[in-house]
């Protein structure tokens, strides 16, 4: 029995060779541990755009609170003056805290902007992951469709009557109404099964 297996499996690998599918093996096993790193590189990406953001919202929202409640109390004071009488020196010393709240507030809003710029640029990784995430569904995909054209290809004629032929005419721009086009995931879980997969 071992021999038998041992002359199975010698038999399966050369027709692999034979069929060019030990390249698409080994092109599979150099490309899904390079996925793996590449979606890690997505996921420590995603990691540091997020803390980045959270870090410059943490330092602005106080300055904003503090500009906020600092607006709110300068108001106040000028309508309770207008609604009564104007004496100069309570003018000057309003005036005053009104010009050194402008000045405070004018530094707050600039470290604000520089907190909303770091947000801004904390979100330079989509484009990065954007492609990345692209390249690691295409791979997917590929080796997908080429298990599935293997398992078609090797089925057992009765079995592969039962799959039907058109199933894998590709991506289609209008698949409904075509029965004979794989659609969405689910058709390709089904022809699996019916492959017995």
């Amino acid at each position: 029995m071992l021999a038998r297996v041992g002359q199975m499996t010698r038999m399966l690998h050369d027709n692999l060779r034979g069929l060019g599918f030990d390249k698409l093996l080994a092109k599979a096993a150099h490309d899904i541990p390079d996925a793996r790193d590449r979606l890690d590189y997505v996921a420590k990406m995603t990691e540091q755009a997020a803390q980045r953001v959270l870090n410059a919202t943490e330092t602005a929202s106080p300055l904003q609170d503090k500009i906020e409640a600092g607006a709110g109390e300068i108001a106040q004071e000028w309508t309770s003056l207008m609604a009564g009488g104007f004496d100069e020196a309570t003018c000057r010393a309003l005036a005053s805290r009104t010009v050194s709240y402008l000045n405070t507030t004018r530094g707050d809003a600039g470290v604000t902007k520089q907190q909303l710029l770091d947000i801004m640029m904390a979100q330079d990784f989509q484009d990065l992951t954007g492609q990345v995430i692209k390249r690691v569904t295409e791979l997917a995909h590929g080796i997908e469709q080429q298990l599935v054209q293997l398992l078609v290809d090797y089925a057992p004629p009765e079995i592969r009557r039962d799959a039907g032929s058109g199933l894998l005419n590709g991506p289609q721009i209008n698949p409904e109404g075509n029965a004979d086009v794989v659609a969405d995931q689910g058709q390709v879980d089904d022809l699996l099964e019916s492959l017995g997969f």
